[in-house]
């Protein structure tokens, strides 16, 4: 069956019978009321409009995603006047005039690129203390649930814009954690696929072994629409050779009983991030076995603590040589043409240095390349941990996926300490694995969502994308966020804030 606007935008926003036009402009002026709050979309494509109208004008069969508004992060190539920045005032002029291969799939199926979003600058890779969702270019992006909380990242603006209901589809990029963590904490569904699924080329990189694009949505259906149109080989970048090979239709195995029967193992050493939260995974949990899941326990992983040490060092070394690479094939207008040019042009930017460092940039400029032995050791060491520790989960108790809870409900923003929250729950083994994660919204506490995150072995997006649906359904969480100053300001909680002499 054909899905084109119907049930793809926000809820009521638009008649199902809209033309593209109109549900574009729909878009444009839901991010127009709505983004000074959130800060989530740097801009607005002005050949949106014109976009729209093209996708009308066409006879014969309309593509899947027809006239769907989709927002993209502002590391990923877009065709027309607007820069790739990353965030970075480094970029400002980075006009390349050039799809990125998942893009120029995007408008193949229909999609209107609406714009792009606000992030973590330079996907968060740049310094140790750095502040979730803030960039040079954009600001800070607030989360909708209370603008004074973290929107996660590095894929913030992605992430707050599909939870304000700005759009209901957006793309976002991880290296460890950027889609699943936004998602989880803006309350919307979020996917990383397998590492070679969706092309890299025209994606301002950090890593060749974890980096890869994904699906954000409003829910499981339109972030399997989303991969659908998005995923497939590209001669440019060779980690996609083979995903022709597994690539189907990722809504095909979306049913309500999909998770009957169905093995699952319970990640308890990648829980715990707080009582509140945990309360919410047993909540979950209880619908996965009333939907007939069968769970069973796992409690511990095997040298988890070296992974980190072990990915720093990769994801160093990958990110001098992959974004020198990628300088180096900019528009001449950029004036930045090596890591060293950008750390060099923060030293002397106001606005730029002006709340954290770039100590990471720094240790990345430092790396000996891709023939150190150091690196290669590091790389294998990280690899083996996560994905064989997956691969044994999943064997040695004969379950097809893993669940834990994504994140802790968000932190407050922080501009003296940078970010003061988070934790990794399931996120780093997948990425450095180079696994699929998917995120769905969970409940909440107090008010901030909270995601459960399923995993599994490479190629399962299918897999994953139909137990999340079920989930989904079974679960039925439809919260909404109200934009409020601060989740202290809000009924029941300030009420509780206040001395109970006053209150009476």
């Amino acid at each position: 069956m054909l899905l084109t606007l119907v049930g793809l935008l926000a809820a009521g926003a638009v008649p199902p019978s809209s033309s593209a036009e109109a549900s574009t402009a729909a878009a444009i002026a839901r991010v127009q009321k709505i983004d000074p709050k959130i800060h989530a979309v740097l801009a607005i494509d002005p050949t949106a409009m014109e976009q729209a109208r093209k996708l009308d004008a066409q006879q014969g069969p309309k593509g899947p995603l027809f006239g769907l508004p989709v927002l993209i992060k502002d590391n990923i190539e877009t065709d027309g006047p607007l820069p790739t920045t990353a965030g970075s005032l480094a970029l400002a002029h980075n006009v390349t005039h050039r799809d990125a291969p998942l893009v120029a799939r995007l408008r193949s199926s229909g999609a209107v690129i609406l714009g792009k979003t606000n992030l973590s600058e330079w996907a968060n890779i740049r310094a140790s203390n750095s502040i979730s969702g803030w960039s040079g270019v954009g600001g800070l992006t607030h989360n909708p649930y209370a603008l004074d909380r973290s929107a996660c990242g590095s894929s913030s603006g992605s992430g707050a814009a599909v939870a304000a209901g700005e759009v209901s589809a957006a793309i976002g990029t991880e290296t460890d954690g950027s889609i699943t963590c936004p998602s989880s904490l803006n309350g919307i569904v979020g996917l990383k696929p397998t590492v070679g699924l969706v092309s890299r080329h025209g994606v301002i990189p950090i890593s060749h072994s974890q980096d890869t694009p994904g699906p954000m949505a409003k829910d499981v259906r339109t972030a399997a629409l989303l991969l659908s149109a998005i995923a497939g080989s590209d001669p440019a970048d060779p980690a996609t050779a083979d995903a022709d090979a597994h690539k189907v239709d990722y809504t095909a195995a979306l049913r309500p009983d999909a998770l009957r029967g169905v093995r699952i193992g319970v990640m308890r050493f990648a829980a715990g991030f707080s009582k509140p939260t945990d309360v919410v995974f047993e909540k979950a949990l209880a619908v996965l076995r009333a939907q007939g899941a069968i769970l069973v326990e796992i409690d511990s992983f095997k040298d988890r603590d070296k992974i980190g040490p072990a990915e720093g060092l990769v994801l160093n070394t990958e990110l001098r040589t992959d974004l020198n690479a990628y300088l180096a094939s900019t528009p001449a207008t950029v004036r930045t043409r090596t890591l060293a040019d950008v750390i060099a042009f923060d030293r002397t930017d106001p606005r730029e240095m002006a709340l954290f460092g770039q100590d990471t940039f720094e240790q990345a400029e430092a790396t000996k390349g891709l023939d150190d032995p150091a690196y290669k050791a590091a790389r294998a060491l990280s690899l083996q941990i996560a994905r064989g520790g997956i691969d044994a989960m999943l064997a040695d108790n004969h379950v097809v996926a893993l669940v834990a809870p994504t994140m802790p409900p968000a932190w407050k923003n922080d501009a003296v300490n940078g970010d003061q929250g988070g934790g990794s729950g399931p996120a780093d083994l997948a990425a450095v694995a180079g696994y699929p994660h998917l995120t769905v919204p969970m409940g909440d506490v107090k008010g901030m969502p909270v995601g459960l995150s399923f995993v599994g072995p490479a190629w399962s997006e299918a897999t994953l994308l139909a137990l999340g649906y079920s989930y989904e359904q079974a679960a039925a969480i439809h919260q909404q966020p109200t934009f409020p100053a601060s989740i202290e300001g809000t009924p029941p909680v300030a009420a509780l804030l206040t001395p109970a002499g006053t209150a009476r």
